[in-house]
């Protein structure tokens, strides 16, 4: 992951050139900062270099640093992770009991955590692992919570006898079974990621 930072300063400074590799801009005020010399855009002012001699020149600067390769730390990218996985169990959390009928909703909800997880630009190798893992986990759940509704709702138009209440009553039972283990997979898998998760993200890096 890339970034960019731009720092602009017009003052009044003096350059010295130390190194062929080093500029040091020393501010009147006495504060000093270091910067490779390929990051300065110097417009038109007149800078003196004679080999190996160090040449200092008043003049007014204009400084535009550009950083594109500070890599966002391992502490930064697991809080994004571990932010977006918290969303997705807590929509489970908070919909345990929810009727398989009323439960659409929530699948919906769970592929937009999917694709919010997906989504998360993380540079770190083993985090992207962790990262495509729950995905896994959230995906896999909102299918199961999807398919059951939607076989539920095909019960409707079952024949309206004792027959056809049996048959509805058994296929009811049947896809709560089936979401109750998916729910259940996926709650042990999510812990098993997290516990993993929280180690690593403590670890030092």
């Amino acid at each position: 992951m890339f970034c960019v930072h731009k720092i602009r300063i017009s003052k009044d400074v003096s350059i010295i050139f130390q190194k062929a590799t080093q500029l040091r801009v020393v501010f009147i005020l006495g504060v000093e900062l270091d910067y490779p010399e390929w990051v300065f855009t110097t417009g038109s002012i007149f800078i003196f270099i004679m080999r190996k001699y160090t040449v200092i020149a008043p003049v007014s600067l204009s400084i535009a640093l550009l950083m594109t390769g500070c890599n966002e730390s391992k502490i930064s990218q697991c809080q994004r992770l571990v932010k977006v996985v918290n969303q997705g169990t807590s929509l489970i959390d908070n919909n345990k009991g929810t009727q398989v009928t009323t439960s659409l909703q929530l699948s919906k909800d769970l592929q937009n955590v999917t694709k919010s997880i997906q989504e998360l630009r993380l540079a770190d190798p083993k985090l992207q692992e962790f990262q495509s893992s729950f995905a896994k986990v959230f995906d896999n759940l909102s299918q199961a919570i999807a398919k059951a509704a939607n076989a539920l709702g095909t019960t409707k138009t079952a024949e309206a006898s004792t027959a056809g209440r049996v048959k509805i009553q058994k296929a009811r039972t049947d896809i709560d079974s089936a979401l109750t283990a998916a729910a259940k997979s996926a709650g042990k898998e999510s812990d098993t990621f997290g516990n993993q998760l929280n180690k690593y993200c403590s670890q030092s890096q």
